[in-house]
Protein backbone atom coordinates (compact mmCIF):
# COMPACT_ATOMS: atom_id res chain seq x y z
CA UNK A 1 0.00 0.00 0.00
CA UNK A 2 0.91 3.41 -0.69
CA UNK A 3 0.78 6.83 1.21
CA UNK A 4 0.65 10.61 0.36
CA UNK A 5 2.40 12.01 3.15
CA UNK A 6 -0.42 13.08 5.00
CA UNK A 7 -2.48 9.78 4.91
CA UNK A 8 0.94 8.56 6.51
CA UNK A 9 0.26 10.99 9.23
CA UNK A 10 -2.95 10.04 10.11
CA UNK A 11 -2.21 6.29 9.60
CA UNK A 12 0.57 6.43 12.07
CA UNK A 13 -0.54 9.60 14.09
CA UNK A 14 3.17 11.36 13.74
CA UNK A 15 2.69 15.11 12.56
CA UNK A 16 3.76 15.36 8.66
CA UNK A 17 6.24 18.42 9.63
CA UNK A 18 7.53 15.69 11.76
CA UNK A 19 8.22 12.77 9.22
CA UNK A 20 9.84 15.34 7.67
CA UNK A 21 11.86 16.27 10.40
CA UNK A 22 12.84 12.74 11.42
CA UNK A 23 14.14 12.21 7.07
CA UNK A 24 16.36 15.28 7.37
CA UNK A 25 17.89 13.43 10.75
CA UNK A 26 18.54 10.36 9.21
CA UNK A 27 15.61 8.75 11.02
CA UNK A 28 13.37 7.79 8.29
CA UNK A 29 13.87 6.97 4.27
CA UNK A 30 12.94 9.03 1.64
CA UNK A 31 10.26 8.27 -0.26
CA UNK A 32 9.56 6.74 -3.70
CA UNK A 33 9.28 9.93 -6.04
CA UNK A 34 7.27 9.96 -9.44
CA UNK A 35 7.21 13.31 -10.80
CA UNK A 36 6.83 16.11 -8.35
CA UNK A 37 4.60 13.31 -6.00
CA UNK A 38 6.05 11.63 -3.11
CA UNK A 39 4.63 8.30 -1.88
CA UNK A 40 5.45 6.16 1.09
CA UNK A 41 4.91 2.19 2.11
CA UNK A 42 4.57 0.46 5.13
CA UNK A 43 8.22 0.01 5.86
CA UNK A 44 7.76 3.70 6.99
CA UNK A 45 4.37 2.81 8.60
CA UNK A 46 6.18 0.22 10.64
CA UNK A 47 9.37 2.52 10.81
CA UNK A 48 7.53 5.80 12.73
CA UNK A 49 5.61 3.03 14.84
CA UNK A 50 9.14 1.62 15.86
CA UNK A 51 10.12 5.17 16.78
CA UNK A 52 7.22 6.27 18.72
CA UNK A 53 7.67 3.09 20.80
CA UNK A 54 11.05 3.85 21.64
CA UNK A 55 10.16 7.31 22.27
CA UNK A 56 7.52 5.72 24.95
CA UNK A 57 10.50 4.06 26.54
CA UNK A 58 12.37 6.74 26.89
CA UNK A 59 15.22 6.94 24.49
CA UNK A 60 16.31 10.03 23.20
CA UNK A 61 16.06 10.60 19.22
CA UNK A 62 19.88 10.03 19.11
CA UNK A 63 19.90 6.33 20.67
CA UNK A 64 17.14 5.93 18.58
CA UNK A 65 19.02 6.48 15.61
CA UNK A 66 22.04 3.81 17.07
CA UNK A 67 19.21 1.27 18.13
CA UNK A 68 17.54 1.44 14.60
CA UNK A 69 20.93 1.17 13.06
CA UNK A 70 21.64 -1.79 14.87
CA UNK A 71 17.63 -3.58 14.35
CA UNK A 72 19.14 -3.40 10.37
CA UNK A 73 21.89 -5.53 11.85
CA UNK A 74 19.90 -7.74 13.44
CA UNK A 75 22.38 -6.73 16.69
CA UNK A 76 21.29 -5.92 20.44
CA UNK A 77 24.17 -3.08 21.54
CA UNK A 78 25.21 -2.05 24.20
CA UNK A 79 23.23 0.72 24.21
CA UNK A 80 20.07 -1.00 23.92
CA UNK A 81 20.99 -2.75 27.16
CA UNK A 82 21.85 0.50 28.99
CA UNK A 83 18.70 2.30 27.90
CA UNK A 84 16.78 -1.16 29.15
CA UNK A 85 18.81 -0.72 32.47
CA UNK A 86 18.02 2.78 32.73
CA UNK A 87 14.46 2.90 31.76
CA UNK A 88 12.40 -0.28 32.02
CA UNK A 89 9.59 -1.06 30.34
CA UNK A 90 7.75 2.09 30.25
CA UNK A 91 7.98 5.74 31.55
CA UNK A 92 5.86 8.34 33.04
CA UNK A 93 5.37 12.26 32.84
CA UNK A 94 5.29 14.04 35.83
CA UNK A 95 2.10 14.02 36.55
CA UNK A 96 1.91 10.28 35.92
CA UNK A 97 4.76 10.04 38.29
CA UNK A 98 3.31 11.42 40.75
CA UNK A 99 -0.25 9.74 40.36
CA UNK A 100 1.70 6.60 40.32
CA UNK A 101 4.03 6.83 43.17
CA UNK A 102 1.56 8.68 45.49
CA UNK A 103 4.12 11.88 45.84
CA UNK A 104 3.03 15.48 45.29
CA UNK A 105 4.21 17.45 42.39
CA UNK A 106 5.99 19.99 44.56
CA UNK A 107 8.17 16.87 46.60
CA UNK A 108 8.99 15.54 42.96
CA UNK A 109 10.49 18.36 41.52
CA UNK A 110 13.04 18.97 44.88
CA UNK A 111 13.96 15.78 44.16
CA UNK A 112 14.93 16.29 40.81
CA UNK A 113 16.06 19.65 42.18
CA UNK A 114 18.84 17.24 44.45
CA UNK A 115 19.53 15.03 41.48
CA UNK A 116 17.73 12.01 42.92
CA UNK A 117 14.90 11.97 40.20
CA UNK A 118 16.62 12.59 36.78
CA UNK A 119 13.82 12.91 33.97
CA UNK A 120 14.69 11.47 30.44
CA UNK A 121 14.37 13.68 27.56
CA UNK A 122 12.13 12.15 25.25
CA UNK A 123 11.71 14.24 22.54
CA UNK A 124 11.41 17.27 24.22
CA UNK A 125 9.07 15.76 27.22
CA UNK A 126 10.69 15.06 30.36
CA UNK A 127 9.46 11.72 31.32
CA UNK A 128 10.70 9.00 34.44
CA UNK A 129 11.42 5.70 34.54
CA UNK A 130 10.30 2.80 36.81
CA UNK A 131 13.38 3.35 38.99
CA UNK A 132 12.58 6.79 39.57
CA UNK A 133 8.57 5.79 40.12
CA UNK A 134 10.62 3.04 43.33
CA UNK A 135 12.96 5.92 44.74
CA UNK A 136 9.76 8.47 44.93
CA UNK A 137 7.67 5.68 46.95
CA UNK A 138 10.75 4.81 49.22
CA UNK A 139 11.80 8.25 49.68
CA UNK A 140 7.95 9.02 50.99
CA UNK A 141 8.14 6.47 52.91
CA UNK A 142 11.31 7.81 54.58
CA UNK A 143 9.24 11.18 55.43
CA UNK A 144 6.28 9.06 57.42
CA UNK A 145 8.83 8.18 59.60
CA UNK A 146 9.46 11.59 60.18
CA UNK A 147 12.64 12.28 59.10
CA UNK A 148 12.99 16.08 58.05
CA UNK A 149 12.11 17.21 54.37
CA UNK A 150 15.03 19.81 54.00
CA UNK A 151 17.64 17.09 55.58
CA UNK A 152 15.96 14.23 53.39
CA UNK A 153 16.90 16.78 50.40
CA UNK A 154 20.44 17.69 51.65
CA UNK A 155 21.26 13.83 52.04
CA UNK A 156 20.21 13.56 48.76
CA UNK A 157 22.40 15.89 46.77
CA UNK A 158 25.58 14.57 48.93
CA UNK A 159 24.65 10.91 48.20
CA UNK A 160 23.89 12.02 44.10
CA UNK A 161 27.47 13.65 44.15
CA UNK A 162 29.29 10.89 45.36
CA UNK A 163 27.23 8.27 43.43
CA UNK A 164 28.23 9.65 40.78
CA UNK A 165 31.98 10.08 41.19
CA UNK A 166 31.53 6.34 42.15
CA UNK A 167 30.06 5.33 38.81
CA UNK A 168 31.93 7.32 36.80
CA UNK A 169 34.90 5.69 38.03
CA UNK A 170 33.41 2.42 38.00
CA UNK A 171 32.22 2.82 33.82
CA UNK A 172 36.28 3.79 33.61
CA UNK A 173 37.15 0.23 34.77
CA UNK A 174 34.83 -1.62 32.75
CA UNK A 175 36.03 0.99 29.34
CA UNK A 176 39.96 -0.13 30.31
CA UNK A 177 39.24 -3.79 31.08
CA UNK A 178 36.16 -4.90 29.33
CA UNK A 179 35.04 -2.65 26.31
CA UNK A 180 38.49 -1.66 24.99
CA UNK A 181 41.25 -3.76 26.91
CA UNK A 182 39.66 -7.00 27.71
CA UNK A 183 39.37 -10.16 26.04
CA UNK A 184 35.65 -9.25 24.42
CA UNK A 185 37.12 -5.82 23.09
CA UNK A 186 35.77 -5.11 19.32
CA UNK A 187 33.23 -8.26 20.26
CA UNK A 188 29.56 -6.22 20.61
CA UNK A 189 27.39 -9.24 21.64
CA UNK A 190 30.25 -10.35 24.21
CA UNK A 191 30.64 -6.79 25.67
CA UNK A 192 26.63 -6.83 25.86
CA UNK A 193 26.68 -9.94 28.01
CA UNK A 194 29.49 -9.01 30.17
CA UNK A 195 27.32 -5.37 31.05
CA UNK A 196 24.41 -7.25 31.55
CA UNK A 197 26.31 -9.78 33.80
CA UNK A 198 27.86 -7.31 35.43
CA UNK A 199 25.11 -5.49 36.50
CA UNK A 200 23.50 -7.21 38.94
CA UNK A 201 26.34 -8.28 40.35
CA UNK A 202 27.34 -5.02 40.76
CA UNK A 203 24.42 -3.37 41.94
CA UNK A 204 23.91 -5.98 44.67
CA UNK A 205 27.92 -5.29 45.87
CA UNK A 206 27.00 -1.83 46.37
CA UNK A 207 24.09 -2.54 48.42
CA UNK A 208 25.34 -4.84 50.29
CA UNK A 209 28.50 -2.92 51.23
CA UNK A 210 26.00 -0.03 51.98
CA UNK A 211 24.43 -1.93 54.66
CA UNK A 212 27.08 -3.42 56.25
CA UNK A 213 28.87 0.24 56.67
CA UNK A 214 25.58 1.89 57.73
CA UNK A 215 25.27 -1.06 60.23
CA UNK A 216 28.77 -1.33 61.73
CA UNK A 217 28.41 2.86 62.20
CA UNK A 218 25.63 2.37 64.00
CA UNK A 219 26.84 -0.30 66.00
CA UNK A 220 29.40 2.21 67.18
CA UNK A 221 27.83 4.87 67.81
CA UNK A 222 25.23 2.65 70.48
CA UNK A 223 28.04 0.48 71.84
CA UNK A 224 28.61 1.40 75.61
CA UNK A 225 25.10 2.66 75.64
CA UNK A 226 21.99 1.72 77.88
CA UNK A 227 20.05 1.21 74.67
CA UNK A 228 20.81 -2.44 74.73
CA UNK A 229 17.60 -3.64 72.43
CA UNK A 230 18.66 -1.58 69.47
CA UNK A 231 22.17 -2.69 69.95
CA UNK A 232 21.03 -6.48 70.04
CA UNK A 233 18.71 -5.60 66.99
CA UNK A 234 21.28 -3.83 65.02
CA UNK A 235 23.34 -7.26 65.68
CA UNK A 236 21.41 -9.25 64.44
CA UNK A 237 21.35 -7.40 61.36
CA UNK A 238 24.52 -7.49 60.67
CA UNK A 239 24.95 -11.30 61.63
CA UNK A 240 22.48 -11.38 58.91
CA UNK A 241 24.04 -9.39 56.95
CA UNK A 242 21.90 -9.49 53.65
CA UNK A 243 19.80 -7.09 51.77
CA UNK A 244 17.58 -8.36 48.82
CA UNK A 245 18.53 -6.49 45.36
CA UNK A 246 16.18 -7.85 42.79
CA UNK A 247 17.65 -6.68 39.23
CA UNK A 248 14.71 -7.51 36.55
CA UNK A 249 16.88 -7.56 33.26
CA UNK A 250 14.70 -6.89 30.32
Amino acid sequence: MEYLVEALASSTGVGVDTIRFYQGRGLLDPPIRRGRVAYYGEPHVERLRRIRDLQGQGFSLDQIQKVLASEQGEERTLLQALVDARVGNRTWTLPELAAESGVPEVLLRAAIQTGLLEPLDTDGEPRFSEADVEIARVGMDLLKAGFPLHLLLQQATAHNRNIRETCDAAIGLFDDHIRKGGETAGDLHAITDQFQQLLPMVTRLVAMHFQRTLVTRALQRLDGSEERDALEAALEALDQARLEVEVAWR
